[in-house]
């Protein structure tokens, strides 16, 4: 009876071993994909406003390939902006005059920390914004693209032209918030950009930028997408 007990101890404690390593090992799995992690963005409803300063830009970078790949035309009804999907359709108001601009969003822009919208020359030309340079604007989403690929956002926090200033940037933003990268901004003069953090969605990335903004007394930095 005795030896009986003590096989069916044994038994039971190697159950209990057995269902701890299978525990463990679930655990320790294969990671979740990126794409379980961080699912798609949609893009902002049909009809979402946001007013700021607008500016525009020409050359260097007329000539040049935007970053969605297409030449940029400043003749053409295009703009750039910071987050928004590329090949959303915008209408941009001149709040100072009231005329409007209807323009496709194919580029990254602006870098600067007050302003949300670099419209082509012609756009910029159809709403009166040449000779002042920036003005305030309202923006009002017309349409997005039917589908765009996961969405990914940072945290500018400077743009330097010496790349190891930029370097240097990025290696202390990496040490303390985890990732950051100089990106090549073509122009007259190239800038590196440096933009720290990988986050889901816009919101995670203001959060960050607010931590950023109070620990590092960055006050100039903002939110960016980052493209493919």
């Amino acid at each position: 009876m005795r030896r009986l007990a003590l096989l069916l101890f044994c038994a039971a404690l190697m159950a209990l071993m057995m269902a701890g390593c299978g525990k463990k090992k679930s655990r320790i799995g294969t990671p979740p994909s990126p794409s379980s992690r961080a699912p798609a963005v949609p893009p902002p409803p049909v009809g979402s406003k946001e007013r700021g300063v607008a500016s525009w830009y020409g050359k260097p970078y007329d000539g040049r390939q935007a970053a969605d790949g297409e030449i940029y035309d400043m003749e053409t009804m295009v703009a750039a902006h910071r987050t928004l999907p590329f090949q959303t359709m915008v209408r941009v108001r001149n709040l100072s005059n009231n005329k409007t601009v209807d323009v496709r969003i194919i580029d990254r822009g602006p870098f600067v920390a007050n302003r949300i919208i670099d419209l082509s020359h012609a756009a910029a030309r159809a709403i009166e914004l040449i000779g002042p340079g920036v003005g305030n604007v309202e923006l009002t989403i017309l349409s997005t693209p039917a589908s765009s690929a996961p969405a990914q956002f940072a945290v500018q926090v400077g743009a330097f032209r010496d790349r190891a200033n930029a370097d240097r940037m990025a290696q202390r933003m990496t040490t303390t918030y985890g990732s950051a990268k100089a990106v090549l901004r073509q122009g007259d003069p190239p800038l590196w950009r440096v933009l720290a953090g990988h986050e889901p969605s816009p919101d995670a990335a203001e959060t960050l930028a607010r931590r950023i903004r109070q620990e590092q007394d960055l006050s100039a930095a903002f939110v960016v997408r980052l493209d493919p």
